[in-house]
């Protein structure tokens, strides 16, 4: 028979001895994962601002989550371009869903407010922490989120519910609207006129183009149409993403040419204006349709 005691002569010597958490060294561990996180957000908004097909990208993520700042949903893109459903480990717990273990070492950092500090000149500053998150691809079964379809109707009708200013439809457009517009912002007058006879689409299109001048009006400074064109484009086009219009007709080729020289903060700055627009009238439409019963199936477009 084997002898097998000469395993445990050394065993002693082969124990790792009890360390006492070394506080420096996790300090200088977070600030780390905080710097390479700031870089990566920096790289992606550089990217962003000058890559069409990155900047179309970057609004997709941002329309699927509305409530993400600017900077978070630029880190989504960088890192999983096509996530549809994020939360940490304990919100998917709490749902009864698992990541999968090959999984946990994948996951989304992103950034989540921590303490505030004083800075040298006295104001308060907000320090951010690296947080991971996990989409639901990532999951140990498939999890199925069930669509909530509105009809048509219903989404105009959200879209317009609480606007800003008054809304009018119109036979005829006003002089200074461009021929090609549906629907026009008058900042003057604080009311949109919507050109009658259009079909769902193009009132949608339209009329959120033009809540996002209405907006972008309202958010303070003065108020520019030819500034504030991308932003509102932008918006649109999230809006439709969102609630299933076609947007193949919107052309990004251009967009980023306003941001290409900018600074990787300036161009965080202007993304946030996009996300802050969408954001306001996302929240408006969703009050609205939770309020509506019995959804219809979404019209054959």
């Amino acid at each position: 028979m084997n002898n097998f005691d000469d395993l445990f002569e050394n065993n002693s010597q082969e124990q790792p001895e009890n360390q006492e958490f070394d506080k420096e060294a996790w300090v200088a561990k977070k600030k780390q994962e905080r710097e390479d996180i700031y870089e990566m957000s920096d790289n992606i908004a550089l990217e962003a601002a000058n890559n069409p097909d990155k900047f179309r990208q970057y609004l997709d993520v941002q329309s699927r989550f509305d409530r993400y700042s600017a900077v978070n949903a630029l880190l989504v893109t960088a890192q999983k371009p096509d996530a549809q459903r994020l939360g940490d480990l304990p919100y998917w717990k709490s749902q009864k869903i698992y990541i999968k273990k090959s999984e946990l070492k994948n996951g989304i950092a992103i950034l989540e407010p921590g303490n505030e500090y004083q800075r040298e000149d006295g104001s308060v500053g907000v320090s951010y922490n690296v947080k991971r998150v996990y989409d639901v691809s990532q999951a140990e079964r498939r999890v199925v989120q069930p669509a909530a379809n509105h009809d048509d109707r219903a989404l105009i009708r959200a879209l317009m519910s609480g606007a800003p200013v008054a809304i009018r439809a119109v036979e005829t457009m006003p002089d200074y609207a461009p021929a090609t517009l549906g629907a026009v912002y008058d900042p003057e007058n604080k009311q949109i006129f919507v050109r009658k006879g259009m079909d769902a689409a193009d009132i949608f299109k339209s009329l959120s183009m033009e809540l996002a001048h209405a907006e972008l009006d309202r958010s303070g400074g003065d108020y520019n149409r030819n500034e504030a064109a991308l932003p509102a484009y932008c918006a649109s086009y999230m809006l439709c993403k969102r609630h299933g219009f076609d947007v193949s007709d919107y052309n990004f080729s251009d967009a980023p040419d306003s941001l290409s020289d900018m600074e990787p903060q300036e161009v965080r700055g202007e993304l946030s204006k996009i996300r802050n627009v969408n954001a306001e009238i996302t929240g408006r439409m969703a009050s609205a349709l939770e309020k509506t019963q019995a959804p219809k199936s979404r019209e054959a477009r």
